[in-house]
């Protein structure tokens, strides 16, 4: 049967049909490995672990391409080690964002009249479960379509069941350990999302904005205005109605008189007073501060020093709540407009300056952010942070690139407790319950019926959700099974199984096999939303699970990830940040249809560099669509060589392929060195895929199968197949047999970057019965050292000069294309050999229909010299004594500065001194040919007429 491929590349039909395969076939699902019998012990299985875990996209997300980067550098690595014998797992989920995903479903209620309050919260609750299934897999989808490697039936969504019983018991193990507390604090507040946010999801921006001066006035013994004035600065005049106080600094020489006094709070008349701190800075302003404790963290934590009240002024809308007297009812922003009139009309306005405020918006939303008193739930965070520091700080967690080490380390080491309630209705309710009777709080793992203090069944439960990013944190445990197996819930005391006590451990065999996880691979914008999250969180659970011997857990064995790899931002061609304002973000799905995924993965993975950002440009995606069309033309002409010989009884052992191709000592040159390219290849990519260097990895992938496969071996493994009926069968078959195993040997190579044609065209090559389900089950090409090696890439790289240098002069001679020519060649006695073996490539590549070779090129032939030889094509034309005069005149000025360059630095000691030794060799090598060249062309330059003769070569 003759192997086919259409004649056009069009990758989007084969695109689809093996992305559905791969999903069909479940081929990159891992297994729980069995329990021996006799211990119950878990059997792990040949290969060690590779464990990535998909950063989870937001269930309402779509994808854009900083996921495109994301997966496809995580689809490399996985294909890779899997290729390599790993026994590779890549999770996929997504995450039930539960502000994002509260946003969709009310603005679908919007559009149809209704409010989620209308609807209650149970069936507001069942809505959004509602719109999770109809729109909730979308992303997903779509990398289902991209080819992702996953392991689709481990697919997790955060609120599935057995991650909410881990997500409820984490929540009360720490509440336990003392932990977890409940309490006031200034949060970021978001009135519109009416939630508290984290200060990692305020985004700042610059806005022109003022700052109020206003005059309070100082009373006297007596309680009444003295007619002395202090003068404090605000950009919030709204939150002075929220004033408790006015705070100046104990040495300030301006109001030491003022010590003990209180003052009037203008509009409000609460008398409020003077205090004294070193925190307010003397020579910033008048040196007066306001302190408004529930509407400033800087105030909140003076009001707490001081003993002053909280008063808060507004409500979860931000519009000026009963305590903000005649401005009750207004929104923030009106309030602040007939505030500063009122002031001004009472003469209590000293003056208005422009100025440009930081203010901090909600990611989500855009609203701007209110700093507001609100009792909520909080991780004391310093105990986890403390391990996860030494973590990082002892290596057992690695970043790359190194930078970022310093940057979390930074970050963990400045770190406050972590607010972690979230007023909003999705999400993981706080396992938490109120009594109406005697006021205290029970935290369960099971529903209560009632107080677990007083035993009154008058209990309600906590109306506020977890932040997202706190089960989200507990992803790598949770995934994995925990808690769903026996463990203590402190060290040494054994704790409840939300499974029961049996031995059945459930989780506990994938928990032994898969944690830690090898790697992470995200961005840099979740660094402390996430990873951070994961460290603390991951450690302080996992460090209490014993070893499957029993043995205690280790730092090294208790991290969530072994590595992080923080990936680069993905700009436009401009190098500029994408976005929908600038009009300049690239749909991924768009481009996959015009390109191919191949293509536009590839592009991707070329220029990503550990550190660089890549400016992402159609036009490298057209070349590699270009790029796969080659392979694709190299594969049809492969497959009809296969089948020509197929006619004549010539086949290809299979015993050959699938594995790193070999060839004997006397082989031709063009197999012992494609051989020894395709090993030095594999070496080189797989060091650069140790490094993260997907840049390197896909360039030296590129160099190969484009220029040493298709450009040069495939032109002259042409001359080995020979199918007529007086042919060396021996040597025939030889050809195609190294032809074919490094065909196919490469395919494996390239396959990580490219799945899609390599499982097309590797399919094809086995005729419909391959190896293996999938190339991506095949092992990936590892590099040995062959003797032969050096010196067939010494001889090829000769040959591949000098028809270069042939084909260089043949034009600037003039000679028409198809016409065949002599050539004399000046070179070394040592190297003559190799020509002389091989010329019958030179003949066919160049074309050249005699090689002379001589001591001294023919006077008045068009040469070219190189280090290694001399090269003329004989062939009669006019000389253009001019032009040949420019070109070595200019070459001669070129090689003297090349010669100038190279003895400036060997004659600087600095240089010699630090310079590497093969850095020193190399200069010194470059600097020898250089001058040697220059000797040439000054000959070459001496030896022209005075003036254009006309004479003949």
């Amino acid at each position: 049967m003759p192997h086919e491929l259409p004649k056009a590349y069009d990758p989007t039909h084969l695109e689809d049909h093996w992305a559905e395969y791969w999903v069909r076939e479940n081929l990159f699902a891992q297994h729980v490995p069995e329990l021996d019998s006799a211990s119950g012990a878990s059997v792990r299985p040949a290969g060690q672990a590779f464990t990535i875990l998909l950063p989870p996209p937001n269930v309402t997300g779509r994808l854009h391409m900083g996921h495109m980067l994301n997966q496809t550098e995580m689809d490399i690595l996985t294909r890779w080690r899997r290729m390599q014998g790993r026994r590779a797992l890549w999770l996929p989920g997504t995450d039930h964002a539960g502000i994002a995903t509260q946003m969709m479903v009310e603005r679908q209620l919007t559009e149809e009249g209704k409010t989620r309050q209308e609807l209650g919260r149970e069936k507001f609750v069942d809505r959004v479960w509602e719109w999770k299934r109809h729109y909730g897999g979308a992303i997903l989808s779509q990398m289902k379509r991209l080819g992702a490697s996953v392991d689709w039936q481990r697919e997790y969504f955060t609120m599935d069941e057995n991650l909410s019983v881990a997500v409820r018991e984490a929540f009360v193990r720490l509440h336990e350990q003392g932990l977890i507390y409940r309490g006031a604090y200034i949060v970021n507040w978001c009135p519109r999302c009416q939630t508290a946010i984290s200060d990692l999801e305020v985004v700042h921006e610059e806005q022109k904005g003022h700052i109020w001066e206003i005059k309070y006035s100082v009373l006297d013994s007596s309680g009444k205005d003295s007619g002395e004035y202090i003068t404090v600065a605000t950009t919030r005049p709204e939150t002075m109605l929220g004033d408790t106080a006015v705070a100046i600094h104990p040495e300030d020489e301006r109001y030491l008189h003022l010590h003990g006094k209180k003052l009037r709070l203008p509009l409000v008349g609460r008398e409020i007073p003077i205090v004294l701190d070193a925190w307010v800075s003397r020579d910033f302003g008048t040196g007066a501060v306001k302190v408004t404790p529930a509407h400033d963290p800087n105030d909140f934590a003076l009001g707490q020093r001081h003993g002053l009240p909280n008063i808060n002024v507004m409500d979860e809308t931000a519009h000026i709540n009963a305590e903000g007297g005649v401005y009750q009812g207004l929104d923030r922003y009106v309030a602040r407009k007939r505030i500063v009139a009122d002031l001004e009309e009472l003469g209590l306005l000293a003056g208005v300056k422009d100025h440009v405020n930081n203010v901090g918006h909600c990611d989500r939303c855009k609203t701007v952010v209110e700093p507001r008193l609100s009792t909520q739930w909080f991780v004391k965070i310093q105990p986890l942070a403390d391990k996860a520091i030494a973590a990082v700080k002892e290596e057992k967690i690695k970043f790359t690139p190194d930078q970022y080490k310093k940057t979390y380390l930074n970050w963990m080491e400045n770190i406050y407790d972590w607010c972690i309630s979230r007023q909003l209705w999705w999400g993981h309710r706080i396992p938490a319950w109120h009594c109406a009777t005697c006021g205290k709080i029970s935290v369960a793992r099971i529903d209560p019926t009632a107080c677990a203090h007083c035993g009154s069944d008058k209990i309600t439960q906590e109306t506020d959700v977890l932040d997202t990013w706190f089960s989200s944190g507990l992803l790598p445990v949770s995934v994995f099974g925990w808690p769903n197996f026996n463990q203590p819930t402190t060290k040494g005391a054994p704790g409840p199984s939300l499974l029961g006590t049996g031995d059945e451990n459930p989780g506990r065999v994938d928990f032994d096999t898969f944690y830690p996880t090898s790697l992470l691979v995200t961005g840099f914008d979740i660094l402390f939303f996430w990873v951070a999250r994961m460290i603390m969180l991951g450690i302080w659970f996992a460090q209490d699970v014993p070893e499957a011997d029993g043995s205690p857990r280790t730092l090294a064995r208790s991290v969530p990830f072994k590595e992080v790899y923080i990936h680069a931002l993905v700009r436009d061609a401009n190098r500029e940040k994408m976005s929908k304002t600038k009009g300049n973000v690239i749909d991924p799905i768009e481009i996959v249809k015009s390109y191919g995924t191949d293509a536009v993965r590839f592009t991707l993975a070329s220029m990503a560099s550990p550190g660089t950002d890549i400016a992402f440009n159609v036009a490298r995606t057209e070349g590699y669509r270009a790029f796969a069309n080659k392979i694709w033309n190299a594969a049809r002409f492969l497959f009809m060589n296969v089948d020509r010989a197929a006619e004549i009884g010539i086949t290809v052992d299979p015993a050959a392929l699938g594995q790193m191709p070999s060839v004997a000592d006397d082989a031709p040159l063009e197999a012992r060195w494609i051989v020894a390219e395709l090993h030095a290849t594999t070496d080189r990519v797989n060091q650069a895929l140790e490094a993260y260097r997907y840049d390197d990895a896909a360039n030296i992938i590129y160099q190969f199968f484009w220029g040493s496969f298709c450009d040069w071996y495939l032109e002259i493994v042409k001359l080995r197949l020979d199918f007529s009926e007086t042919a060396d069968k021996a040597q025939t078959t030889a050809a195609l047999t190294t032809f074919v195993s490094v065909f196919e040997a490469a395919l494996r190579l390239l396959s990580p970057f490219m799945p899609f044609i390599t499982e097309e065209i590797w399919h094809a090559l086995y005729d419909g019965n391959p190896p293996a389900k999938s190339i991506a089950l095949t092992a990936y090409p590892q590099a040995t050292e062959t003797s032969a090696a050096t010196v067939a890439e010494i001889d090829m790289g000769l040959l591949q000069s000098l028809i270069v240098e042939v084909r260089a002069v043949r034009k600037e001679a003039g000679v028409e294309e198809k016409a065949v020519t002599p050539i004399e060649v000046r070179i070394d006695d040592a190297m003559h050999a190799a020509l002389k073996e091989n010329a019958v490539i030179i003949e066919r590549l160049a074309r050249v229909s005699e090689i002379r070779f001589v001591d001294e090129i023919g006077a008045g032939l068009a040469k070219h010299s190189t280090p290694a030889f001399d090269v003329a094509v004989i062939y009669e034309r006019t000389i253009d004594v001019a032009a040949e005069r420019d070109r070595l005149t200019k070459d001669i000025a070129k090689f003297e500065k090349g010669v100038a360059a190279a003895e400036r630095q060997l004659g600087n000691e600095g240089f010699l001194a630090k310079a590497p030794a093969h850095i020193v060799e190399g200069l010194k090598k470059q600097e020898s040919e250089t001058r040697l060249l220059l000797d040439k062309a000054r000959a070459a330059l001496a030896a022209l007429p005075s003036e254009s003769t006309g004479s003949p070569e």
